[in-house]
């Protein structure tokens, strides 16, 4: 059964560790990057390359994209959607703000696409800030949503119902879903790192693992086990694979609220390496990192 309808009314890992950890002003190795594409349903696909995954629909209607990767990658994510039998992108939609899924805002907004995202994203856009741990300067307007949402939006194309889903965050302050509830096919942002590595919870961009962890229960009460996952980063996943993933980060939190209680200092708290037993120290985000967020997300509750 395809739950995500009934409640409508080959990639490396090193990539996705490439993605994140290179910064925008030293991108020189972009142009030996290759954009790959795998279809996932009729109209519809996924990109892989440098940066957050990108999806795209496709069909009789408009081309739809989510997320857009780096800047100097535009004209190969143009010919990677033509070979699709794709026309130009005319919607661009950002899961959230980070300079590796809205790096080619720019370009595609220039081209005529209109950009749609939650709020939060066009407001931390337009006046810059740190993101994903580097300063990133405001956004030229033409980079910039034009329309935004609070809780979401729904587009009637290509044959499906695509739904834009805010579910409260933890990644950032906003992160959306993109839900095709005929394909039963999701795209959950950087709200799921298919890497061996943990969560990365952007605590300068409104990120809180606790609304992380609401937001995946959301997501994944929405699915079925036939639905396919598009993570922010990584290759393709299925929802149990997600289970494991909010699993995982359910009891890390466990574990860190334990020692806090315990009287324990958050320096103490990491020299515990209470995450040790994972095995997710080979990714962007290692567990003592993850062990701050989860200690600054306690503050700010």
């Amino acid at each position: 059964m395809n739950m995500i309808k009934t409640m409508g009314a080959a990639f490396a890992l090193s990539v996705g560790a490439y993605a994140l950890a290179v910064p925008a002003t030293a991108q020189s190795g972009l142009d030996q990057v290759e954009i790959t594409t795998q279809e996932l349903a009729p109209n519809v696909a996924v990109l892989f390359g440098a940066g957050g995954n990108i999806a795209v629909s496709h069909g009789d209607d408009n081309t739809i994209m989510i997320d857009d990767q780096f800047a100097p990658l535009s004209r190969k994510i143009e010919a990677a959607v033509a070979q699709l039998g794709a026309e130009a992108v005319s919607f661009v939609i950002n899961t959230h703000w980070h300079y590796d899924h809205t790096g080619g805002n720019e370009h595609f907004g220039q081209t005529g696409a209109t950009i749609f995202a939650h709020h939060n994203v066009r407001s931390r856009m337009a006046a810059g800030g740190t993101a994903a741990g580097r300063e990133t300067p405001p956004a030229p307007d033409v980079a910039l949503p034009i329309v935004t949402y609070d809780q979401g939006l729904r587009f009637h194309q290509n044959g499906d119902t695509i739904d834009l889903m805010f579910l409260g965050g933890g990644h950032t302050d906003g992160d959306s879903i993109v839900i095709w509830r005929e394909a039963n096919i999701v795209h959950m942002g950087d709200m799921y790192f298919n890497i061996p590595s943990f969560p990365f919870v952007d605590v300068n961009s409104g990120g809180n693992v606790y609304n992380l962890i609401s937001s995946l229960d959301v997501a994944l009460a929405m699915m079925d086990t036939e639905t396919q996952v598009i993570p922010g980063h990584g290759p393709m996943a299925r929802k149990a694979d997600l289970t494991a993933y909010r699993a995982m980060i359910g009891e890390s939190v466990s574990r860190v609220e334990a020692l806090r209680e315990g009287g324990a200092t958050l320096e103490q708290a990491i020299a515990a390496k209470p995450l040790a037993d994972f095995g997710r120290t080979d990714g962007f985000v290692g567990p003592d990192a993850f062990v701050t967020a989860i200690w600054t997300s306690i503050d700010a509750r």
